[in-house]
């Protein structure tokens, strides 16, 4: 089950809430994925899915909602190309239909309400609900494990503009892109994608995908540690090798115990143990000596073996 389908499988069993809560989710049902037909007098309403418990959710609010307006159920078996068998849910009583359409601001006058939202939608529990409908009906969320991106396709602009002026209301910061036959309001911020969740009711997705973005979240702040320490372990293993490189031509010429002694013991010191770090030889001399004047030390001994091979040039 992809994750799109878990979370609309969560919310396809919620409890279909109060009658305008009702009202606002069918609209989204029949906004972004339905159509209103009109043949001579006659209206016919249709709501088309690819997911059976968003279906049932749809027969449930037309059966209870608007009742006895009960829509015929038509299922199109996959094709070779089409990984789900589509879900038809077809209401062709007209004066049915009407009355329905009536009732959520659609047909108002005889005339159909061309607005992306018939519905107006006054108060905030309509408002999850509406986005709710948006989401099953056109939604998809992808695994939080690989991407943060969640998406409500709808044919129109408009329509697209309305779903994102929802999402503001709750503080949610949408953008919209357009594809070749629509658009898409979508989130990509996981923060917001989880608001959004919380928002539409997703409670046990979002308890799931925030266990997920955490993890995620650990598993990069160790990366990011680990990258760092294998960084500062490479300066110092390079570091190290110009170190011995620089003291091995002294002691060719003119020989280390030319050197002078404080010079000469970190030379030694140094030759010794290839892969300490400047704080653990500073611990090796005698007397001990702290890190900067480790370094200290050391840039002389470079210096020295530089000016050698420039006269050997």
């Amino acid at each position: 089950m992809t994750y799109a389908l878990q979370a609309k499988s969560e919310l396809a069993r919620r409890e279909l809430g109060q009658e305008c809560c009702q009202q606002a989710e069918m609209t989204a049902f029949i906004r972004l994925g339905g159509s209103i037909e009109l043949s001579g007098r006659r209206l016919s309403l249709q709501v088309v899915t690819s997911n059976p418990a968003v279906a049932r959710r749809v027969f449930s609010l037309f059966k209870q909602a608007f009742s006895p307006a009960v829509p015929e159920v038509l299922v199109r078996k996959k094709i070779r190309l089409r990984k789900n068998n589509i879900y038809l849910l077809r209401l062709s009583d007209s004066p049915k239909v009407q009355a329905l359409l009536r009732q959520l601001g659609f047909l108002q006058r005889e005339t159909l309400e061309n607005k992306a939202t018939a519905l107006t939608l006054d108060s905030k529990c309509c408002r999850r609900a509406y986005l709710r409908g948006a989401f099953l009906i056109a939604g998809s969320l992808s695994h939080p494990g690989n991407s943060y991106h969640l998406e409500i396709y709808t044919d129109y602009q408009e329509q697209a503009e309305n779903l994102a002026a929802l999402m503001d209301v709750f503080g949610l910061k949408p953008k919209i892109t357009a594809r070749k036959n629509g658009f898409l309001v979508y989130l990509k911020e996981s923060e917001q994608i989880g608001e959004f969740l919380n928002i539409i009711g997703a409670h046990t997705t979002l308890m799931d995908f925030e266990n997920v973005r955490i993890l995620k979240g650990i598993r990069n702040q160790i990366n990011r540690l680990v990258n760092f320490e294998t960084a500062n372990v490479n300066k110092t293993v390079e570091a190290a090798l110009k170190q011995v490189e620089a003291i091995h031509a002294l002691a060719r010429r003119p020989g280390l115990a030319a050197l002078p002694p404080p010079l000469k013991q970190l030379a030694e010191v140094r030759l010794a143990h290839p892969e300490a770090s400047l704080q653990e030889l500073g611990e090796l001399l005698i007397p001990p000596l702290g890190k900067s004047g480790v370094n200290h030390r050391m840039r002389k001994l470079e210096k020295m073996a530089r000016q050698l091979w420039t006269k050997e040039k």
